[in-house]
């Protein structure tokens, strides 16, 4: 194992972590945005106001996207595994 493999699956690692993360994250940001412009422009200033339109988003993106993001991190793995594997022997 030499530097350029590590260095690899770092990168594979991160770029993985990346993909998997970003509808969750974007949903937020995008939710959250919308939660403080309509909290802006009524002057409702409710915790709870921010929070269940997040959770119903994430909520919906799981459902959406899991499957997805579920084999992306399937296909990571195996590949990992291979080459542990392959070390191994």
């Amino acid at each position: 194992m030499d530097t350029s493999f590590v260095l690899y699956i770092g990168r594979h690692t991160l770029e993985t972590a990346l993909l998997v993360s970003a509808p969750i994250l974007l949903t937020c940001m995008i939710v959250g945005v919308i939660m403080t412009l309509f909290q802006a422009v009524t002057s409702v200033r409710d915790m709870s106001l921010t929070i269940v339109p997040k959770l119903l988003a994430v909520g919906a993106v799981l459902l959406i996207f899991g499957n997805w993001m579920l084999s992306l991190i399937l296909r990571f793995v195996n590949e990992l595994f291979g080459y542990i594997q392959s070390f191994g022997q």
